[in-house]
C-alpha cells in the first residue's frame, strides 16, 4: 500500500489557524472516507477534535503546488457524521483532502498556535483515511511565512527523513533544506516519517525557540525542550532526571539496561498556570508545569515545588513501558471514534502514580522520610472523601470517559480517582506480595513479568490479567485483596503491612484543639473565592453541617449572624464558634437572598501520619528494600 502523505502549515499564527492536508494515492472507488479522532490515548474523555476543523476541502490530481492545473476541485465533500467526511466514488489516482483547523488549546492534549510557538498532537489534526490504517505515513511539516519565525525549530520524537529519501514530488531545492538532518538535537522544517497511522499520533511536536539541553541514560539520547519565559537551571534538570530514567529502565530490565526507544523528548511547557498536566506518548511526554517548579541555579535543596515536576516527569517517563506498551486489550487496536472501556485504569494510571514518587526515593532524590509524608498525604486525601465509600477503582476506571475529566462540586462525594487510590491499591499490593514471599518478590517482579509476556509481544492485558501475574509472583490467592481493595469500596487496612517494616501509622484530628481549647468546628464545605473576593461554597461534603442546612455548592455566602465575610474571613470566623452552635448564614444563590440556619459540627477530618521506629535490623532492611529497591 503506498504511503499517506501529510503537510501541516502554520498559515497564519495570528489567527491561530493550521492548514493541514492529507494525501491518498490509491482512494477507495466506492468513495473514500476521512476520519479526525474523537479523543486522544492517555486522556479518556470525548473530546470531539473535529469540532475545530472550519474549513474542508478536497482535490484530486498530481500532486504540486497550490496552482497546478493538473488537479481538480471536487465539488462536494459530504460529512457523514460529527468526525467523519466522504468523497466521491470513482475518484482515480492521488486525493488530497486540506482542512482549515482552529488550535488554540493551551493544554497537553491538543492543538495550539499564535506568533509565540506552535504545538500539536497528531490526534487533533491529521485526518485518517479510513482503509489505510496500516500504510506508512510521511509528513511535511512547514514553517510559517516570516522572518519573524526566522529561528523556529522542531522539536519531537518524528523521525526525519533524509534528504536523498524524500517524498514524491519533493525537488531538489527542498531536499537540500534537509541535508544533514540529525535525530539527536532540535530538528529543522521539512520531512518526517512514522511507520502507520497509531504511530503518527503518538509523537507530539512543538514547534518555536525553545531551550535545548539533552542527556545520556542507559545509552539513549534524552531530549529536553523548554518552552516559555524561565529562568531554569538545565545541568540541574538533566542530572536529576537522568536519575529517574536510568532508574526506570533498569527497573524493567535489570540485566541489559536496554530502553525500548531509541530517542526520548521532555517537551516542557512552563506558565503561570497553578495546575500541573502531563500526557505520555511511546517516545516522549508533554509537561505542563509552573515556572515555580522549574529549579534555580540559586536553590540546591529540592523545593516541594521543584518536586512535583520531577513527579510530573517520572509518571509520564514511566508511561513509556506501562500503558504504551503493556496495556489492555481493548487498547492494543483503540477504537478512536468512541469511548474504548476498561476497569484496570486503576492499574496502568495509579501504579503509575505509586512509582512515580517511589523512584524519587530510589534515586535519593528525596529521603525516605520525605516520602512517608507524601504517602501519608495521599492516604489522607483519600479518606477525606466520602466517595472511597460508593465506588471502587475498577468502577471509577470504567467511568472515567464520563466521571473523571469531568468533575463537579458533587464528585467528591461519589466518586474516587483511579490514580490517588490506585497509587494506595498498589502500595498494598506490593506491601504484601513481599509479604508473603519474605521480602524475595515484589511488584517490581510484576511489572517486569508484564513486561517480558506483554509489552514486548503486543498482546494486550486482560481485564483478570493483573491479579494472575501478581498471584504467581506471591504464590499464593489474591481473591480476597482484589475483591475489597479492587472491587470493594472498604478502607485499605495498612497498619498490618507497615507493621513488618517498622512503620506506625497513625491519625489525629487535621485541627487540634489544646485541652484547655474547645473542639473545632467544621461547616461542612470547601470555601473559596469569586472574582469580586466574596465568598464562595465549591462543594459540599456528605452530611455536613452546609448540606445539613440546605446550603449548595455555588452559593454566595455573604454574613454570618449579620456581619459580612470575605472568601478570606469566611472559615475564620467560622471557627470562632463551637460545636452545636446555630449560626445564621445570609447568602445568595444565583440573583436570589437566601438566610440558612447552620448547627455546627466538630471537626471530623483527619490527618494521617506515618512515623519509622527505631527497629531490628532485619525490619529496617525489609523497609529499604522496599523504598530503595
Amino acid at each position: 500500500m503506498p504511503p499517506v502523505q501529510y503537510r501541516i502549515f502554520p498559515k497564519n499564527p495570528a489567527a491561530h489557524l493550521f492548514e493541514v492536508s492529507v494525501t491518498v494515492a490509491e482512494p477507495d472507488p466506492a468513495g473514500q472516507k476521512f476520519m479526525l479522532p474523537a479523543w486522544i490515548p492517555g486522556s479518556y474523555m470525548v473530546r470531539d477534535f473535529a469540532r475545530n476543523i472550519v474549513a474542508i476541502s478536497a482535490h484530486h490530481g498530481a500532486a504540486g503546488g497550490a496552482g497546478d492545473a493538473s488537479r481538480a476541485n471536487i465539488d462536494h465533500i459530504a460529512k457523514i457524521d460529527k468526525a467523519t467526511w466522504q468523497c466521491p466514488p470513482g475518484i482515480v489516482g492521488p486525493l488530497t483532502v486540506t482542512c482549515e483547523i482552529y488550535a488554540w488549546d493551551p493544554s497537553v492534549r491538543g492543538a495550539y498556535l499564535d506568533e509565540t510557538r506552535a504545538f500539536f498532537n497528531g490526534s487533533s489534526v491529521f485526518l485518517l483515511p479510513l482503509g489505510h490504517e496500516k500504510a506508512a505515513c510521511e509528513i511535511d511539516i512547514q514553517a510559517p511565512a516570516g522572518e519573524k519565525f526566522a529561528d523556529w525549530k522542531i522539536a519531537t520524537s518524528l523521525r526525519q527523513t533524509p534528504a536523498n529519501t524524500g517524498l514524491p514530488g519533493q525537488n531538489a531545492a527542498e531536499s537540500r533544506t534537509n541535508a544533514g538532518v540529525s535525530d539527536s538535537n532540535p530538528k529543522t522544517f521539512g520531512r518526517f516519517h512514522a511507520a502507520h497511522y497509531d504511530e503518527l499520533i503518538d509523537h507530539p511536536v512543538e514547534i518555536g525557540t525553545f531551550t535545548y539541553a539533552s542527556f545520556e541514560a542507559c545509552n539513549v539520547t534524552h531530549h529536553i525542550a523548554l518552552t516559555g519565559r524561565h529562568r531554569a537551571d538545565m545541568a540541574r534538570l538533566c542530572t536529576d532526571l537522568k536519575k529517574i530514567c536510568e532508574s526506570q529502565i533498569r527497573l524493567f530490565e535489570p540485566e541489559t539496561a536496554a530502553a525500548p526507544m531509541d530517542e526520548y523528548w521532555f517537551l516542557i511547557l512552563a506558565t503561570n498556570e497553578p495546575a500541573p498536566g502531563g500526557l505520555e506518548h511511546r517516545a516522549s511526554s508533554v509537561l505542563l508545569c509552573n515556572r515555580e517548579e522549574l529549579p534555580l541555579a540559586t536553590e540546591r535543596r529540592l523545593s516541594a515545588n521543584y518536586r512535583r515536576l520531577l513527579t510530573l516527569a517520572s509518571h509520564e517517563y514511566f508511561h513509556t513501558w506501562n500503558i504504551k506498551r503493556i496495556k489492555p486489550e481493548v487498547f492494543v487496536d483503540y477504537d478512536l471514534t468512541a469511548e474504548n472501556y476498561t476497569r484496570q485504569l486503576w492499574f496502568f494510571e495509579g501504579i503509575t502514580n505509586y512509582y512515580d514518587e517511589l523512584m524519587l526515593v530510589r534515586t535519593r532524590l528525596i529521603e525516605p522520610l520525605a516520602y512517608l509524608e507524601i504517602v501519608a498525604e495521599h492516604i489522607g486525601r483519600v479518606h477525606q472523601h466520602a466517595g472511597r465509600l460508593k465506588q471502587s477503582v475498577a468502577e471509577s476506571s470504567f467511568d472515567a470517559w464520563v466521571k473523571f475529566y469531568r468533575q463537579d462540586e458533587n464528585s467528591p462525594n461519589a466518586t474516587v480517582s483511579y490514580y490517588e487510590k490506585g497509587a494506595l491499591v498498589g502500595m498494598a499490593l506490593d506491601l504484601l506480595i513481599r509479604r508473603h514471599t519474605a521480602g524475595t518478590r515484589s511488584l517490581d517482579d510484576v511489572m517486569r513479568a508484564l513486561w517480558n509476556e506483554h509489552g514486548k509481544t503486543g498482546r494486550g492485558v486482560a481485564e483478570d490479567g493483573v491479579q494472575k501475574i501478581a498471584e504467581r509472583i506471591a504464590g499464593v490467592s489474591l481473591d480476597e485483596f482484589f475483591a475489597y481493595a479492587v472491587y470493594g469500596t472498604r478502607d485499605l487496612d495498612f497498619a498490618p503491612l507497615l507493621d513488618p517494616l517498622a512503620i506506625e501509622l497513625s491519625w489525629k484530628m487535621s485541627a487540634q484543639a489544646l485541652p484547655d481549647e474547645p473542639a473545632a468546628v467544621a461547616l461542612g464545605a470547601r470555601v473559596g473565592s469569586d472574582p469580586n473576593g466574596d465568598a464562595k461554597l465549591l462543594l459540599l461534603y456528605d452530611d455536613g453541617a452546609a448540606q445539613r442546612a440546605g446550603m449548595s455548592a455555588g452559593d454566595a455566602v455573604l454574613a454570618i449572624d449579620g456581619l459580612r465575610v470575605s472568601g478570606a474571613t469566611l472559615e475564620r470566623r467560622v471557627r470562632t464558634y463551637v460545636p452545636g452552635d446555630t449560626i445564621v448564614v445570609t447568602a445568595f444563590r444565583r440573583d436570589e437572598l437566601m438566610t440558612f440556619n447552620v448547627t455546627l459540627l466538630a471537626q471530623t477530618a483527619r490527618t494521617c501520619s506515618l512515623v519509622m521506629r527505631d527497629t531490628p535490623i532485619d525490619a529496617k532492611g525489609r523497609r529499604n528494600a522496599w523504598m530503595f529497591g
